[in-house]
């Protein structure tokens, strides 16, 4: 192969990479819980799940009003989603700005979720603001022993 088109076949190659996981914007058309949004980009429906969160099942304590939370932060609105691939399920993970709000960030901050110790950067700022939202006892943390929805999720 001449040293051209290898150049362009390897500008091409980096060129679909990064399509693969681009910022996006799209309207927030549905809440399905606390960390899972559908938005709509162009005519398709994008099912996104919120990175480094997880907030407690719609049949588990708080989980309404976690729901709730998000769609005050999001539904309706334009959101800048900073896409950070597909989990195991076909979902986008992204961290998710609606109208300038880091909807992952407030979720925390109002006591709605949890930080996602399992997948959150050891030096994520979202630990702070479960810290503070702990200590205001916001939210889930009223509760004097709230069940992280990983643990929830394993119960028989």
């Amino acid at each position: 192969m001449h040293s051209f088109a290898r150049t362009s076949a390897f500008a091409f190659a980096l060129t679909l990479s990064n399509l693969a996981y681009a910022d996006f914007t799209g309207k927030v058309v549905a809440v399905a819980d606390g960390d899972t949004l559908t938005v709509l980009r162009d005519s398709e429906q994008i099912k996104v799940r919120l990175v480094e969160i997880d907030a407690p099942e719609k049949a588990q304590a708080f989980g309404n009003r976690s729901k709730q939370s998000l769609s005050d932060l999001c539904f309706g609105k334009t959101a800048t989603l900073d896409d950070r691939g597909k989990d195991r399920y076909g979902r986008t993970l992204a961290q998710v700005t609606c109208d300038g709000i880091d909807a992952n960030a407030e979720q925390v901050q109002r006591g709605m979720a949890w930080v996602y110790r399992k997948y959150a950067l050891k030096d994520s700022p979202l630990y702070a603001a479960e810290s503070e939202a702990k200590a205001a006892r916001r939210g889930l943390w009223a509760d004097a022993d709230p069940m992280p929805p990983w643990e929830w999720r394993r119960k028989p």
